[in-house]
């Protein structure tokens, strides 16, 4: 009874281990379902350490998966963006204290896969390199290396947390110019090297490719508002730590927007519409407030 109470009270971290890792919210509750299954067949009173045997179990499956999907990537339609999961409680599923940002996790998927493992499991979860060779079945040594490649890799993105308060007032000025169809005001708003990407995954609407630049971003957002969201409802959430606007018709979400400021300006807007992540979101959302 005591190793399955143990292994139980594990069930949010290796989901989180899982959906970092991944990039899909789904598919991390699949796996962390599939580890379970394998624990609960094997002599678990054998088992001196149930968090190392579940992580090297979750971390594995979530590496193989993901190994998959970036061979499967060239035949996804444009840019592909990992799933929003909103983290508006803490205490469910996702913690939004933890160091992995939605921008980051964006940021993330320019690593091989065993470096964005040792990465998450030594900056967000702070294994040791000892525990870490151990769950990828490698050395400590080369833990070390692929950390030390990885953050090379990532090292051109800041990193360092806007405050709430901050990112809500910037928001809602965003809000307000955005309804007024003020261009030149909105481009106060934008770093000059901001960055739109956009992922429908061939189900809906989006631009195939990144579009760069404070005016001809300034000027898409204004068009996309006024074509597609001037009359539709908006919410705010917050997704990986970050402040996200919401779209909804007919009571399902259309478009996420996720914004990523930097020196109190808008750096990098991520815009989800494949309506199968929104869905996952969704869902998630209704958890959040049955909970």
């Amino acid at each position: 009874m005591t190793n399955v109470f143990s292994a139980d009270s594990l069930r949010p971290s290796l989901l989180r281990q899982a959906y970092y890792i991944t990039g899909s919210f789904i598919e991390a509750e699949d796996i962390v379902q599939e580890a379970y299954l394998k624990w609960i067949t094997v002599d678990t009173k054998s088992i001196i350490n149930p968090r190392a045997y579940l992580t090297r179990l979750v971390v594995n499956l979530a590496i193989n998966w993901k190994k998959r999907q970036k061979l499967h990537r060239p035949a996804y339609y444009g840019q592909w963006l990992p799933e929003p999961i909103a983290t508006e409680r803490a205490d469910l599923y996702i913690d939004s204290q933890d160091t992995i940002t939605y921008s980051l996790l964006v940021v993330l998927e320019r690593l091989n896969v065993k470096e964005r493992a040792v990465f998450i499991l030594r900056e967000a979860f702070d294994y040791d390199h000892n525990e870490i060779a151990d769950a990828l079945e490698i050395t400590p040594t080369y833990s070390r290396k692929l950390l030390s490649r990885a953050k090379q890799r990532i090292d051109a993105e800041p990193s360092a947390p806007v405050p709430y308060d901050e990112q809500v007032a910037f928001l809602n000025r965003f809000r307000q110019i955005i309804r007024n169809g003020d261009t030149a005001q909105l481009e106060t708003l934008l770093r000059e090297d901001i960055v739109a990407i956009s992922d429908g995954g061939g189900k809906a609407s989006a631009g195939k490719h990144p579009v760069t630049g404070r005016h001809q971003v300034a000027r898409m957002l204004i068009g996309m508002y006024r074509k597609f969201y001037q009359d539709v409802a908006v919410t705010q959430t917050i997704i990986g730590g970050q402040m996200a606007l919401l779209y909804w018709n007919d009571g399902a979400i259309r478009s996420c927007q996720v914004f990523t400021l930097n020196g109190g300006r808008l750096h990098k807007v991520y815009f989800v519409r494949n309506p199968d992540k929104l869905s996952t979101l969704q869902k998630n959302l209704e958890l959040l407030s049955h909970n």
